[in-house]
């Protein structure tokens, strides 16, 4: 957060989070005091306004981009394996949250090649890619070098996968739908809950042939446990999550146009769920959101992740020096998505 004065040549290229319980944003809510408490000894270092600190984080991020925020709490709330510890960090990009000293390998769909000339999404299509992709990260587990034993013994152990997508920003404006709406919302919650569903379906699939990940055992209820509250969510339920702090935001089916989507959701938490239950899990987990910025640009995608646009004419820097220029592609087809000429477009 001290970095704004450098000169850019000189700043660190670094990503920084701050985790934050609930407990201190009830303390923002209710202007009280908060301790900071020193990692060394315990003790209570200094004590501030937990509104003055609320303050400062959004400033600085506000103005350099940095630091992100970790729900602590709501983290470890959807942790599949609480017996072996706690969730502290992520990995620097903030998708990958899981226990100390491990590490997943990441794949990303480009979710604007499976879009109908109709707008419609080709399900089986993207159900395919999920299954096809769950069992390519899995044999990557074994395929993998790692930076070091611990890492390595505990990915075996955990068996931890990273698939994910990018471009939903750009399937939403091909399509000529906001970001910042329902139905955008409601897609993507779509199409998230399909892609996670099916990938722990597959697992559960690998697990009565290969068996689970050797760390299932101890996790069995929790993992199980976090398995029904996603079954809970991709049915648009309100109320009945198990041990939540904060329940989540609901697939809403009224937002979603191509209602096959959410009954292919729907069908593949059925299956994750009751296959998992008597056969467990390959993997500890299955899928993540990655920024997926380098990737992103190799799989000509308008957007990165799950994330907007924030610019219609973008400019790279190299690591060789000089700039390349990023023009998004995807607004020709919007605007004939929404109804405009050519000659609209052209201007």
């Amino acid at each position: 957060m001290g970095l704004r004065g450098l000169p850019h040549r000189l700043r660190p290229e670094s990503n920084n989070s701050v985790s934050l319980s609930d407990d201190f944003l009830r303390a923002v809510e209710n202007d009280s005091d908060w301790n900071l408490i020193r990692r060394i000894d315990g003790k209570v270092h200094k004590t501030l306004k937990a509104r003055d600190l609320w303050e400062k984080i959004g400033y600085a991020a506000w103005a350099s981009a940095d630091p992100g925020l970790h729900f602590n709490t709501t983290m470890n709330d959807w942790h599949t394996c609480v017996s072996a510890g706690a969730i502290r960090a992520s990995n620097p990009c903030s998708e990958y949250m899981f226990l100390d000293d491990t590490a997943c390998n990441l794949a990303s769909i480009n979710l604007l090649t499976y879009r109908n000339a109709d707008g419609t999404i080709d399900i089986a299509a993207y159900e395919h890619t999920v299954r096809l992709w769950t069992m390519v990260l899995e044999i990557s587990v074994m395929m993998a070098q790692f930076p070091s034993w611990k890492i390595a013994k505990l990915s075996y152990e955990y068996r931890t996968l990273g698939l994910g997508f990018a471009n939903i920003g750009g399937l939403l404006m091909t399509s000529g739908i906001p970001y910042d709406s329902d139905e955008g919302r409601g897609i993507c919650a779509a199409l998230t809950a399909l892609m996670t569903g099916v990938a722990y379906a597959t697992s559960a699939e690998m697990a009565s042939e290969l068996g689970a990940f050797p760390e299932y055992p101890a996790n069995a209820l929790h993992m199980l446990r976090v398995m029904r509250n996603h079954r809970r969510a991709a049915y648009g339920e309100a109320e009945g999550y198990e041990k939540l702090a904060v329940n989540p935001v609901p697939l809403v089916e009224d937002h979603v146009p191509q209602k096959e989507l959410v009954e292919h959701a729907r069908a593949a938490w059925d299956k994750a769920l009751d296959l998992g239950a008597e056969y467990g899990y390959r993997n500890a987990q299955a899928t993540v959101i990655a920024p997926t910025g380098t990737i992103g640009l190799v799989m000509d995608c308008d957007t990165t992740g799950i994330e907007p646009d924030f610019a219609l004419v973008k400019f790279k820097k190299l690591a060789g020096g000089g700039y390349f220029k990023i023009i998004n592609r995807a607004v020709p087809e919007a605007l004939r998505t929404l109804g405009y000429g050519e000659a609209q477009i052209a201007d």
